[in-house]
């Protein structure tokens, strides 16, 4: 019998390249839960009690911010976003 891990991509956020390119990707997908997904695993590698207090977030809201499904307010994004030193950007 095989034994496989389950995947997880916070394992693999270690630079600030790497967690651009990987919240670049996902927000080029339609569905805006895999961008909500991309949010939560960075902040997973970044450690999400830190982010909570860097955010002034309780760490359970945050949870259920990021949450598969969930519609996060804007402004939470935001927050979310600064605290992880990400900035937004659009081209044409």
């Amino acid at each position: 019998m095989v034994n496989i891990s389950k995947f997880d991509a916070a394992d693999y956020l270690d630079s600030e390249e790497a967690i651009a390119e990987y919240l670049s990707a996902s927000l080029e997908d339609d569905n805006p839960d895999v961008f909500l997904a991309a949010i939560a695993d960075v902040a997973k590698a970044r450690g999400m009690t830190e982010i909570a207090r860097m955010t002034g977030l309780g760490r359970e809201s945050l949870y259920k911010a990021l949450a598969p499904g969930a519609k996060p307010r804007y402004d939470t994004i935001l927050k979310v976003l600064n605290g992880l030193g990400v900035k937004l950007s659009v081209t044409v």
